[in-house]
């Protein structure tokens, strides 16, 4: 028997977090599946997926026609069906601001050095830029290829959450790290990285800047070279001729030299 065409008018979208309920009601244990909620960040609202304890996965939520496109690129990604949810993971929130300290990350399926090189990059601090040289050297692969160690970033699963937006090229430019390039600015523009000082240091040649005052350098990004007073900044092209003049590097930014 045909339905009237006008019950399809009643047709309204599922409650935020119901097919896991029902799930749950008929004993479908969660870790056989992952979730997923939409969250407020500083550069518009995003989809974070995650199950099992850690964050399997994160995009903007107009990179997507509508849910069901994400659900199907995150099922073709991972292999895992990804549900609406409703509770976030335990520090979404602070890591959204800047601060991800307790997240666990789960990034599917990719190479261990491409993991390792994903994990080095979470520890680029929050406003700063730093080189494929410098994620190799911290993932304990400092034999790594450039375009390997850039291929890895492009790979992330996890943009905003996972700063793959603070990779620089060698000389010190915000580098392509895979993701819409409005979207690489306005994270960098949040954190305050300062584009035009960036720049000025580029067209310099300073890929390091010392302290006159202290005999260290740093990254440029680095907080401690932004506190350097003009007359005292000591531009370097390279960590062995900040090390030939007699600086030592940055314990906080560890430059090539430390």
């Amino acid at each position: 028997m045909r339905l009237p065409d006008e019950l399809d008018t009643l047709r309204e979208a599922a409650p935020a977090g119901f097919a896991a309920r029902v799930l749950d009601r008929v004993g479908v244990p969660a870790h056989r599946y992952d979730c997923y909620v939409r969250a407020d960040s500083p550069v518009g609202p995003l989809y974070v997926a995650h199950g099992r304890g850690a964050v399997t996965g994160a995009a903007a939520t107009d990179w997507y026609d509508d849910d069901r496109a994400f659900e199907d690129s995150y099922r073709a990604r991972t292999g895992r069906s990804v549900l609406s949810g409703i509770k976030p993971p335990p520090g979404l929130a602070r890591a959204l601001r800047g601060r991800d300290r307790t997240l666990r990350y789960a990034f599917g399926p990719l190479a261990n050095e491409q993991r390792a090189v994903l994990q080095a990059t979470r520890a680029i601090p929050f406003g700063q830029l730093r080189p494929a040289a410098w994620l190799a050297r911290e993932a304990g692969m400092p034999g790594l290829a450039p375009e390997t160690v850039v291929a890895a970033v492009r790979a992330n699963p996890v943009p905003v959450l996972v700063p793959a937006h603070r990779l620089c090229t060698d000389d010190g430019l915000p580098a392509d790290c895979g993701l819409p390039a409005g979207f690489e600015r306005r994270l960098r523009e949040w954190e305050g990285v300062d584009a035009e000082r960036v720049e000025r240091f580029v067209r310099a040649g300073a890929r390091f800047l010392g302290s006159g005052t202290t005999r260290i350098f740093c990254y440029p990004t680095c907080a401690h070279a932004r506190r350097i007073t003009t007359r005292h900044e000591v531009p370097f092209t390279s960590a062995d001729e900040a090390s030939a003049a007699g600086f030592r590097g940055c314990l906080s930014c560890r430059p090539a030299v430390v």
